[in-house]
């Protein structure tokens, strides 16, 4: 027997690799797995190069528990170690036996898993002492024996077959964390299911059934999957009873090779709208699984995309656990977002349905990508976005909008308010109706942020109908002008009655059997000030509020007369003018009891 030292910087390097590169003991079984599926794929590859070596295609991993014993062993039936591989490979931490056969035999074909020699070193981080009994095909059997950091022993041993075990002895448990929890059958189960359950070989578990699935759903040939078996891997991968509106199966090569399989959810999660929500991809190399949520290959925007990534090309750290940021995950990133935007104008253009029903909910997704980031990404998202047409009754693009907008139509006009039936009956549509120009109705909080983001769509302006400076009718803006000028003191004065919340009191003539309206002046309309009020923050954003008073209104001639006649009455159908144009916009009332009277001592006399 042989006992040496560990030829990397000994125990400090060692009790790194066990204490600070690995976060989650579970990983332990996926890197042992990994291992020993790249020795079975070493031994496939010889075989070809070399006629002395015989092999049959009954290559397995064997996996067995021994409760009593506390071990756990896992066996392959691949290439084996020679006693100066296992010197460097095990005796020599970062030392990947799979990269240098890579290296040596110039393969770049072949999806061999390990890559940076720590893997199996991982077992220290549920096991004590470590055993592996090694037989390559051309050498006698060695066992390589370790308890850590105090070094190795190596001895030859009588082994009859080709390929290596490894067995664990299991920790004792401690306060901290219960170490038995590896030697129970299902919860192993679950570690192999959930890291490897696409590595090629079959694994099994204490029997002759493999486990695992071996061939993922995402490599198989399109055309021999239907979408029953998409819908049920849908279910069991991602945990959704109902189907998903569309899958997406693609695969690439090229500078960096992937295959993706994505799904669109037909419903939001219940925690899509939580700040714990994590969007992400699952993320497969070679097909083990190595993040569960890999938010770099998702934009925001398209969060709701459930599915996963598998590439040989990327750059994983030490660990596996962590993707380096490089240009490989950036390209993947772009790919997906291009393929996942084209199969979104796909379904618009021909299952328009289908894509309304998507849209219903995750339609407020979309809007937040166009408004967030100060607009960057409106280009992409804007033609995706559909809002309520006032003359089609239902949902439209903005480019549909402009297919069928008025000759005499420069803008873009839009409404906001609660619910289409209440934008509906607001007295600033009444114009729009009696010229038959169509309205965008915007009922969600997010719809005017995200239209003042895209600021305009094929150079027309969007304008909000209840913007003051709206123009429609040059000659008679022009009449309305002269008649504020004529009662600019009466205005005034009636200003100055709810001066704390009016910026201007005026006529209007964009109103026609209503008497009042409120207008605002400025970015900041009646509905933003209604969603910034909401917020949980202390310094409240108030719109530019004015109200304006139809000029060919019966209520016009009233209150002209009551300046002449009854100043102190004007003040009081000011307040109850006011009150009413909020009323109208959805707002509450500051002074509810004070209205009532007033209305009250009104009706009384």
């Amino acid at each position: 027997m042989k006992k040496k030292q560990f030829k990397a910087e000994s125990k400090r390097l060692l009790d790194l690799m066990i204490n600070s590169i690995y976060t989650n003991k579970d990983i332990f079984l996926r890197e042992l797995i990994s291992n020993a599926s790249d020795a079975i794929d070493k031994l496939s590859y010889r075989s070809l190069t070399d006629k002395n070596i015989k092999i049959n295609d009954d290559f397995k991993i064997s996996i067995n528990i021994d409760k009593d014993n506390r071990e756990i062993t896992i066996t392959d039936n691949g290439c084996g170690m020679t006693e100066t591989e296992l010197e460097n490979n095990l005796g020599t931490i970062a030392q990947s036996g799979t990269l240098s056969f890579k290296e040596e035999n110039d393969i770049k074909d072949i999806d061999v898993i390990g890559q940076f020699g720590v893997g199996f070193y991982s077992a220290f981080m549920v096991s004590d002492k470590i055993t592996v009994e090694t037989k390559s095909y051309d050498d006698k059997g060695y066992m390589w024996v370790s308890s850590g950091a105090d070094g190795y022993s190596i001895e030859e041993i009588d082994k009859e077959d080709i390929g290596t075990k490894i067995t664990l002895h299991i920790k004792e448990d401690v306060e901290e964390f219960k170490y038995s929890d590896y030697l129970d059958e299902q919860k192993l189960t679950e570690i192999i299911k959930r890291y490897s359950d696409y590595i090629r070989y079959p694994i099994t578990l204490n029997s002759e059934d493999p486990i695992n699935s071996m061939i993922p759903l995402w490599k198989k040939n399109k055309n021999e999957i239907d979408e029953k078996e998409y819908n049920e891997f849908y279910h069991t991968k991602f945990l959704d009873f109902e189907d998903p509106i569309k899958t997406i199966h693609t695969s690439v090569e090229g500078m960096c090779s992937y295959n993706a399989l994505l799904y669109i959810p037909s419903h939001t999660p219940f925690d899509f709208y939580n700040k714990d929500y994590k969007k992400g991809l699952q993320l497969y190399s070679n097909g083990v699984l190595i993040m569960d949520k890999c938010e770099e290959l998702l934009p925001d925007y398209f969060s709701f995309i459930k599915g996963l990534v598998d590439s040989s090309d990327l750059s994983l750290n030490i660990s596996r656990e962590i993707l380096q940021q490089d240009h490989q995950v950036q390209l993947i990133a772009k790919n997906i977002e291009k393929k996942i935007k084209k199969e979104l104008e796909d379904m618009l253009e021909n299952e328009r349905e289908t894509y309304i029903n998507f849209f219903k909910a995750f339609g407020m997704q979309l809007k937040y990508g166009v408004y967030n980031n100060f607009g960057m990404n409106k280009d992409i998202l804007k033609d995706l976005l559909l809002f309520h047409s006032s003359k089609q009754n239902k949902l439209i693009t903005l480019k549909e909008y402009i297919e069928n907008m008025d000759d005499k139509q420069d803008k873009i006009y839009y409404a906001c308010g609660e619910s289409i039936s209440k934008i509906d009956l607001m007295p600033q549509i009444e114009q729009f109706k009696e010229k038959e120009y169509d309205v965008l109705y915007l009922t969600e909080y997010l719809d005017e942020f995200t239209i003042q983001a895209l600021m305009e769509y094929e150079g027309k302006n969007f304008v909000n109908v209840s913007s003051e400076n709206l123009l429609l009718d040059e000659e008679e803006n022009k009449k309305t002008k002269e008649e504020n000028e004529k009662n600019k003191d009466m205005l005034e004065l009636m200003k100055e009655v709810v001066k704390d919340n009016i910026h201007e009191v005026k006529f209007t003539n964009r109103l026609k059997s209503h008497p009042v309206c409120l207008t605002t002046e400025g970015p900041i309309s009646i509905e933003m000030e209604k969603v910034m009020s909401a917020m949980p923050v202390d310094e409240k954003i108030k719109a530019s509020a004015i109200l304006e008073i139809n000029e060919n209104h019966p209520i016009s001639d009233k209150i002209k007369q009551l300046y002449k006649e009854d100043k102190e009455q004007l003040k009081e159908y000011t307040k109850v003018l006011y009150a009413q144009a909020r009323l109208i916009e959805g707002l509450t009332l500051d002074n509810p009891t004070e209205i009532s009277n007033i209305i009250c001592n009104m009706i009384s006399k």
